[in-house]
């Protein structure tokens, strides 16, 4: 007989669960259902976010933001303290002589401290500095060039860079690279005047064409069969708040959600680990999507494929082959989000919760379901499924 395996949970989903409780005022068997967990593990993680807000060092993996961040500080210390051992146990091993370890502070004191760098070598700070003060010897090549660059910059009337200045130098009988033209305009203290290049974001992959499997075949016959994605903006107090919401088509209910201030992959990755994580990690699902960049990423790929979801998406520029989300998007922000948006994060994260687990899920009626609201939709596909299995 195989051996039933617990299903784990991320922080970050525990968390969410935790907070329906805390911070919305959901009861403990409110939220389990909800969130599809169970009681007893609603109120273990309950227990511990609150343990956690109160400074409690939990003994499981933490939740809270906080936590998480003392646990790994704790561990990168450990980390930095056996590499230390291990780079002073090497560099002690090897024959370095006073003018390298000298030239490796002089490179390195622009990001530390010249006291922090001695100590880490060994070395007194006045021996540094009658190092750093002896003689140099002035080199007449240094000369000819940094004259050349100041030559050529007052020439071209501030508008040449280091590039043009190190063409027109070489052309000229001064052998001078661009990277060396740039190091004597930074000695004579110039730059160009000519505005800089604007620099486009660009996509952090090549689009991957990914066939419109779903073919705005929207009524889908059960649960976890097909889902669809797509990312809205919704204004919170000073800036832009971005929303990506995973909806199951079987009875338009919103399964998997995440808002943060950037439209990344990583919106829509924690959107699709939130719907796969609160549904059960269920099997032969299919994931549609418009052509957004978040969804065609490699970072998003990989989490289907970690996930065993087939792909689907939209073909461009056209919006009605997610016409599903287009009108929860629609409805979310006609029945609920004020004109003028809200006042925080926080107040928009609570409200939109509020939204699509309460009034939308549970209370609103649904054309698509024959004016039945999604939970009331998926209750009794479950009352008849379950029927049917104790028959055959």
């Amino acid at each position: 007989m195989n051996k039933k395996t617990r299903p784990t949970f991320s922080p970050e989903f525990r968390l969410e669960c935790a907070q329906l409780v805390v911070d919305q005022g959901y009861s403990i068997t409110k939220a389990a259902q909800a969130m599809n967990v169970g009681k007893s593990t609603m109120d273990k993680w309950v227990r511990q976010l609150r343990e956690e807000r109160a400074g409690v060092r939990p003994k499981a993996t933490p939740m809270t933001p906080e936590q998480l961040k003392i646990r790994e500080l704790e561990k990168r210390i450990r980390d930095l303290e056996i590499e230390k051992d291990i780079l002073k146990k090497g560099y002690s091993s090897l024959d370095v002589g006073l003018p390298e370890q000298f030239k490796i502070i002089g490179k390195l004191k622009q990001s530390y401290t010249v006291t922090r760098l001695c100590q880490v070598f060994g070395v007194h700070r006045s021996s540094f500095k009658y190092w750093k003060q002896r003689p140099k010897d002035i080199k007449p090549e240094h000369v000819q060039k940094l004259s050349k660059v100041k030559e050529l910059f007052n020439t071209s009337r501030g508008s040449a860079g280091a590039r043009s200045i190190a063409q027109m130098a070489t052309a000229q009988g001064v052998k001078l690279s661009r990277y060396l033209a740039a190091k004597y305009m930074r000695l004579l203290d110039v730059e160009s005047c000519q505005q800089p290049r604007h620099a486009y974001k660009k996509g952090g992959a090549e689009h991957v064409e990914i066939p419109n499997v779903l073919a705005r075949q929207f009524a889908v016959v059960k649960p976890n069969q097909m889902w669809c994605g797509d990312v809205t903006y919704i204004w919170t107090g000073s800036r832009w708040t971005y929303l990506a919401v995973v909806m199951d088509l079987f009875a338009r209910k919103p399964v998997g959600w995440a808002m943060s201030f950037s439209p990344d992959s990583e919106l829509t990755c924690k959107a699709l680990s939130h719907a796969f994580e609160s549904r059960g990690k269920p099997e032969g699902v299919m994931f549609h999507s418009d052509q957004g960049s978040h969804y065609t990423s490699r970072k998003f790929r990989q989490l289907l494929w970690r996930c065993q979801i087939t792909q689907s998406m939209s073909r461009r520029g056209n919006c009605w082959d997610n016409s599903p989300m287009e009108r929860f998007f629609r409805s979310l922000k006609t029945e609920w989000v004020p004109t003028v948006g809200y006042g925080s994060f926080a107040q928009a994260e609570r409200e939109i919760l509020e939204y699509m687990l309460g009034y939308y899920s549970q209370l609103r009626p649904h054309h698509y379901n024959g004016g039945l609201a999604p939970n009331e939709s998926e209750r009794r596909y479950w009352l008849s499924y379950n029927d049917v299995a104790k028959i055959s």
